[in-house]
């Protein structure tokens, strides 16, 4: 009995029709469905809010507001008390500068909610054109305050300039810490260096913070 046949294939055809197998089996196949990927981001919702009651200027406000509103927006947008001023808004400039509870502070770079029933001075706070603050009476004597726009942040941060001398706070500069500082130009210059002057009335201002701390002295 003879044995059967077996056809020869070349190698050549054997690749083509493995490929062409591979081709058939790729289209037939349905492509699987690709999930989604769940969103990490929280519901929407309302912004969370507070009730607090700031003390400014010597009159009690009795604020609701968003957790994070900084004490500028909350002095400027929600008090109308528009002599802060919004420089960089992010406590390089100084121009935002306000006294809170005897300290001197940048208000862009704190939230509101944080100093409820503090008591927080303005430049509003300080005196007014019929009565100025010895301060405000020295900046417009030395022409300190050129084009105005970081003078309230200038004088209240001098208001606390001096009463941090008059404690005996002292400052990087201050050669004996157990001492008394005494407000040298470079005390003065240290101390006033987070408050920018864009207009360079430095010497100006200088001599106007100068003249009324020698008189409190």
């Amino acid at each position: 009995m003879e044995s059967p046949t077996i056809p020869l294939i070349s190698r050549r055809n054997a690749l083509i029709v493995s490929a062409a197998t591979a081709t058939a089996a790729a289209v037939s196949s349905p492509t699987p469905a690709v999930a989604a990927p769940a969103s990490s981001a929280p519901p929407a919702g309302p912004s969370p809010r507070m009730k607090l009651s700031l003390n400014v200027n010597g009159t009690a406000h009795p604020l609701e507001l968003d957790t994070r509103t900084t004490l500028l927006d909350a002095l400027r947008e929600h008090l109308h008390l528009s002599g802060t001023k919004k420089g960089c808004d992010h406590g390089q400039c100084g121009a935002c500068t306000v006294i809170v509870d005897g300290r001197r502070i940048n208000s862009c770079l704190t939230l509101a909610v944080m100093h409820d029933g503090a008591q927080v001075t303005t430049i509003e706070g300080l005196g007014t054109p019929q009565n100025m603050h010895p301060l405000q009476a020295a900046f417009v004597k030395h022409d300190g305050y050129q084009c105005g726009y970081c003078t309230p942040g200038q004088i209240c941060s001098a208001v606390g300039v001096i009463d941090e001398v008059k404690r005996g706070v002292p400052s990087h500069v201050s050669a004996d810490l157990t001492a008394r500082p005494i407000l040298s130009a470079e005390e003065l210059r240290e101390r006033m260096s987070g408050n920018i002057c864009r207009c360079g009335a430095y010497s100006n201002i200088v001599e106007a913070i100068t003249e009324v701390a020698g008189s409190r002295a």
